[in-house]
């Protein structure tokens, strides 16, 4: 868990910061079931309300992560969710001013990176970073029925000289557990709310 600037640390474990009034909380967490693992990441305005920009940067993340799940279906790679990811999220940078454009230029230089320097999943079964190769003979494995992933696309924005102050210290990730089906995939933890309507809703609710 962290909240605020940690939400911008990865797998940040100090876990002793006191929360403030527009804060972000960035909770990853997970379960397990019948000694299989589960791993689910979900971020709340702690006040039960985004402000302007941390809605922009939650939906961009949430757009992004539909992206990638969308790329989940036999006979793609394991790279291409990433792909979908990293091309949704560097548009939107481009887009907020949090890099300076062409797209393609960003893409090139890993200009994005500054903001997103993870990969967008891993395998997920009795362990939460599973077993199993990525590639095979330097070739990015196909996805195959049965495979099961996490999809996890974020945005991390630390101030700084050249970010809009309106962006400072947001951090976003938004996980999902997802199983490559014949027709495509199932997305094992749709149940669990994420749109910000719902995220809103569900903090304020309590």
């Amino acid at each position: 868990m962290a909240g605020g600037r940690n939400a911008c640390v990865l797998h940040y474990r100090d876990n002793h910061a006191p929360l403030a009034k527009g804060d972000m909380l960035l909770i990853d967490a997970g379960c397990e079931l019948n000694g299989y693992a589960a791993d689910i990441t979900r971020t709340f305005p702690v006040n039960g309300r985004f402000s302007a920009a941390q809605r922009e940067i939650y939906e961009l993340v949430l757009a992004a992560q539909a992206a990638a799940i969308e790329k989940v279906r036999p006979g793609n790679s394991w790279n291409d969710p990433h792909d979908a990811a990293v091309q949704a999220l560097a548009s939107g940078f481009v887009d907020l001013g949090l890099c300076e454009g062409p797209l393609e230029r960003v893409l090139e230089t890993e200009d994005y990176k500054r903001f997103y320097m993870h990969r967008t999943g891993h395998w997920l079964g009795l362990d939460v970073h599973d077993v199993g190769e990525y590639k095979i003979a330097g070739q990015w494995r196909h996805l195959q029925p049965g495979m099961t992933l996490t999809v996890e696309p974020g945005c991390y924005i630390q101030a700084g000289d050249k970010v809009p102050q309106a962006y400072w210290n947001i951090g976003v990730r938004i996980e999902d557990d997802v199983l490559v089906t014949t027709a495509g995939c199932e997305v094992l933890t749709s149940a669990t709310p994420k749109s910000a309507a719902e995220i809103e809703s569900l903090v304020g609710s309590g």
